[in-house]
């Protein structure tokens, strides 16, 4: 029976501002206080077998959120919903926890799309941001610039081929952007570079901080569903 478990949650409020790593150790010391017997790895300096399958950005909300993670001998995945539950702070909510195949590879390593909702303000009128969102997609390129690890300069790249589907509304004060991201090892897109790009080539000068970012779902390859 494999010890390998996956909880499905959500991230709102003031806890979005936490970073992957300070979550993760909320995480790690909420196991240690159920005394559920996280796994760590061997050798000189061990590390609880846990990890995200893709970090949230820092500021971004979820509805749907996952961890997986390993024990040391099988439990029951209502107990350790219920043992985490407790323990999380204002802002998580633990909605499922289901057991991981031995077989799987790391869902780091399945990620393969993400689902996104960007809400920002502005007065342009429905009709007129429906006509500017299928211009932008119809571009044979889109560039945005991007901040590259290795200098830290900006350099601008083409996300055409990493947006693989998005439709545009008007809620109110709001424009609201639902778009299907690449999101995995091979290829990822971050919705900042679409926040960037749709906004220059529409003339939208919000502030950044007045824009919202949802993470609504996480697509891995080989038909896994949580």
């Amino acid at each position: 029976m494999t010890n390998r478990y996956v909880i499905k949650f959500t991230k709102n409020g003031y806890v979005k501002y936490t970073s992957h790593l300070d979550l993760l150790r909320v995480f790690k010391r909420a196991f240690k206080k159920t005394g559920l017997g996280l796994r760590y790895s061997q050798g000189f300096n061990p590390h609880p077998k846990m990890g995200f399958a893709q970090p949230l950005s820092l500021g971004y909300s979820s509805k749907s959120e996952l961890i997986e993670f390993e024990l040391n001998s099988p439990a029951d995945e209502k107990v350790i919903l219920n043992k985490m539950q407790e323990l999380m702070p204002e802002g998580i909510h633990l909605l499922d926890c289901f057991t991981l195949a031995a077989d799987i590879k790391s869902l780091a390593a399945c990620a393969d799309a993400a689902l996104y909702k960007i809400w920002i303000p502005t007065d342009l009128d429905e009709a007129e941001l429906k006509s500017l969102f299928s211009k932008y997609l119809e571009q044979n390129e889109i560039h945005a610039m991007k901040r590259q690890k290795k200098t830290k300069q900006l350099q601008p790249v083409n996300i055409k081929h990493m947006i693989r589907e998005g439709e545009i509304f008007k809620l109110g004060e709001f424009t609201m952007i639902r778009i299907l991201l690449d999101c995995g090892s091979q290829s990822n897109c971050s919705p900042e570079l679409v926040i960037s790009s749709f906004c220059e080539f529409a003339g939208i000068d919000t502030p950044r901080y007045d824009i919202e970012v949802e993470r609504e779902e996480l697509f891995f390859t080989n038909n896994l569903q949580f």
